[in-house]
């Protein structure tokens, strides 16, 4: 049954397992669980943090692309009747499809070469999610919680920070993982405001302008947004067009799209 349980990390999944029983003591402590919760589990891998959850939160979802790993999964936590495991690409689920009454609570530890786009695909359930804790390269999580002005802030600052409260937690150090990543790790939180300090008319606007602007971010704003809005006059924007986008705060790029919007609503 030992041969069960060995379980190479496929490179192609981006697995890193993660082994160090301090850090995960810390993670749970951070998130919290509690048993009324709807608690879901991104890429449990072989169940390191999972074990640890159930003990709070027996009723938890796992979200796991490789199929090898289910049936540990399963075999290794029979005895919570109510846990489940389903075998899917995190980016490609419906995560409102397992969302009940209550919120859902998602943790995972991310792999690094989809981070950025999982998180985008999870803010589009924003919704429908309480909290997410998340393990992360701590160069992503230096980006989500990165201020106007620094080299770090860039379209994915400026969503996750319309979206949600982001707050980074505490480092996890490469060899807290089998295999050990190249790369530092670290714990971010992110809430999602209810309500939010701004909201734009057109969310998709938003986004499209944000993604648009960084580009070219050292272009100003005026010349980064000329293939979206030819024919903009930089005077009819309560902004300085002159500026550069990596200077503007959330607020004021809420602000540059609800006034793109209201000249052009279609």
């Amino acid at each position: 049954m030992d041969n069960f349980f060995q379980h190479k990390a496929r490179k192609r999944f981006g697995q890193n397992f993660l082994i160090d029983e301090t850090i995960i003591e810390r993670i749970v402590r951070a998130i919290a669980p509690r048993a009324s919760d709807r608690l879901v589990e991104i890429g449990p891998g072989q169940g390191a943090i999972t074990e640890l959850l159930l003990q709070h939160c027996p009723s938890l979802t796992a979200v796991e692309l490789d199929r090898d790993l289910v049936p540990l999964l399963q075999f290794k936590f029979r005895e919570y009747p109510q846990f489940q495991v389903i075998e899917q690409d995190a980016l490609k689920f419906d995560f409102g499809s397992i969302a009940a009454k209550s919120a859902l609570r998602i943790v995972g530890n991310l792999p690094y070469n989809i981070s950025t786009p999982l998180l985008f695909h999870l803010l589009s359930f924003k919704g429908k999610v309480q909290d997410m804790h998340f393990m992360l390269q701590k160069e992503v999580v230096d980006r989500l919680s990165a201020t106007p002005g620094t080299k770090s802030y860039g379209r994915l600052s400026v969503m996750a920070q319309y979206h949600c409260r982001v707050q980074g937690l505490f480092p996890v150090p490469a060899r807290s993982f089998r295999p050990a990543p190249k790369v530092e790790s670290a714990i971010v939180r992110l809430t999602p405001h209810s309500p939010p300090p701004c909201s734009a008319k057109d969310e998709r606007l938003l986004g499209q302008i944000v993604n648009t602007a960084f580009q070219q971010r050292r272009k100003t704003l005026r010349n980064a947004l000329k293939p979206l809005f030819p024919e903009l006059e930089p005077e009819s924007v309560p902004l300085d067009m002159s500026r550069r986008p990596e200077t503007l705060s959330v607020g004021d790029f809420v602000q540059l799209a609800n006034t793109c919007f209201e000249r052009n609503p279609e």
